[in-house]
């Protein structure tokens, strides 16, 4: 009648929750958990690269370069994004870089500068949303730059 536990099966119902979820999230909310993701990635990394986990710090450096690769680089608006995606796809490409090197040499002083680089950027995210209206709700400035507009 029930069959035992299917660790595939399971697998398959958490996907179509994250899908799901995905689809029913703001643009604002996905940003936030991808500098979640990297951070927390990152975390994993050394605390496995502590424990002498090869395996565990390759897996979790690899997802924090995932995350910043295929989702936070790729989101930048680089055409209208004028000076902030600029200096944000720098960023980008300078923790992949250094998050690549750690991994290579097994350094974790690279893993923490690259969280110290990641964690302002993330908590300055954050607190657009809990301190103004983001551009997109607020009506164009006459420059035509994005802005906030205090709640």
């Amino acid at each position: 009648m029930f069959s035992a536990y299917s660790p595939r099966a399971a697998n398959a119902y958490q996907r179509i929750n994250i899908e799901t979820s995905m689809h029913t999230i703001d643009q604002h909310q996905l940003v936030s958990l991808l500098y979640e993701g990297v951070l927390n990635s990152i975390a994993t990394a050394r605390g496995a690269m502590a424990r002498g986990d090869v395996v565990g710090k390759v897996n979790a450096i690899s997802k924090a370069l995932r995350i910043i690769e295929e989702g936070l680089s790729t989101a930048l608006d680089r055409v209208d994004g004028g000076e902030l995606a600029s200096n944000l796809g720098a960023l980008y490409d300078y923790c992949t870089q250094r998050l690549i090197l750690a991994n290579a040499r097994n350094d974790d002083a690279m893993m923490q500068e690259v969280m110290k680089l990641i964690e302002p950027v993330a908590q300055g995210w954050n607190e657009i949303k809990k301190n103004g209206v983001l551009a997109a709700d607020a009506p164009a400035p006459a420059s035509g730059q994005p802005a906030l507009v205090e709640a």
